[in-house]
């Protein structure tokens, strides 16, 4: 009987090795998609899309109003460096001018591509492995972006008019603009400005979300809101960089006003480095890095924090959906 015991013993012995080796192996994978995943890619249910949408149009508006009232400045100093051609001297006063106007168009475009990135976002990390992340990050910056260009446009257009010293006011800039050059002066260089917006925000929030994924499987728990500012300022930072030339363009083009300097995008670049040279290209790219790099700090501090205030409002989630 004793060869016979143990031989019972070692085969249930061998089952249940195999049994806990193969949990190890499961949670070993669960673990790993949770560490790739995104911060928010547990199940949502079909009502919670509409609270996604709620929830980013509130926070992107209110990270959007901060970021722009406090940088307003310097964004202004950054549009006249870039609109001077030649050795044209920078004008330093009125550095607030055409805020009031700008904060309107702002407040909704920065909660309408908040409130489109962050449901769209969702629903293409569920669809994509979790090692294209970045290309689902990357897709809905860029369908944010779109659908915020809109609003964006008419209120850049306004906004740059009236830092150059071309309007005192946004209600006269748009009465002109649209007397004199038709409802299409309100949308000058749009197509310049998606060749910027479009890469700046798919970059931008694919960077910044990569990092923060990364941070956190390796610090195992939840960003606090100055990790959240910092890398918000080194993708911005890094992102704005990188777009500068982008900027000079569709600065250029959206300043031209009714005299159509620039055929299109192609003639405006050839005309610049003809006209001024290559690095022409980068001009404002110091203040624009610093704003940037400042804005992408506050915006998605803000962003996060905003996020989750109203989060902590929810109502209390089931035992079940605490435990997963």
């Amino acid at each position: 009987m004793g060869p016979f015991t143990l031989a019972v013993d070692t085969k249930s012995s061998s089952l249940v090795s195999s049994d806990v080796s193969n949990r190890k192996i499961k949670n070993l994978q669960l673990q790993t998609k949770k560490c790739f995943a995104s911060v928010s890619m547990e199940e949502e249910k079909p009502f919670d899309f509409l609270r996604i949408l709620f929830e980013g149009i509130i926070a992107g508006g209110t990270a959007g109003v901060v970021v722009e009232t406090a940088l307003y400045p310097i964004d202004t100093i950054k549009t006249r460096l870039q609109a001077a051609r030649g050795g044209g001297k920078i004008v330093l006063k009125g550095l607030y001018s055409g805020l009031a106007g700008n904060l309107a168009g702002v407040l909704p475009a920065s909660a309408v591509f908040v409130g489109v990135y962050e449901p769209t976002k969702q629903k293409l990390l569920k669809l994509f492995p979790e090692n294209l992340s970045a290309v689902a990050h990357l897709t809905a910056g860029a369908i944010g972006g779109i659908a915020a260009s809109l609003i964006r446009v008419p209120t850049e257009v306004v906004k740059q008019r009236m830092q150059t010293g071309q309007f005192t006011s946004a209600s006269n800039a748009v009465h002109v603009i649209a007397s004199k050059e038709g409802f299409k002066g309100l949308y000058a260089g749009y197509g310049s400005f998606l060749l910027r917006d479009l890469p700046f925000d798919a970059i931008q929030f694919c960077i910044y979300e990569q990092i923060r994924i990364g941070y956190k499987a390796t610090a195992r728990r939840d960003l606090n809101d100055p990790e959240n500012a910092i890398i918000g300022a080194f993708a911005g930072a890094l992102t704005g960089a990188i777009t500068t030339p982008l900027d000079v363009i569709k600065t250029r083009s959206m300043v031209q006003g009714s005299a159509n300097q620039y055929k299109g995008i192609f003639d405006c670049v050839q005309t610049i480095i003809r006209e001024e040279g290559p690095s022409a290209l980068l001009k404002g790219i110091q203040p624009r890095v610093l704003w940037i790099g400042i804005g992408g700090s506050i915006f998605f501090g803000v962003l996060e924090s905003t996020k989750r205030l109203l989060a902590e409002r929810r109502p209390k989630p089931t035992q079940q959906s605490q435990h997963d």
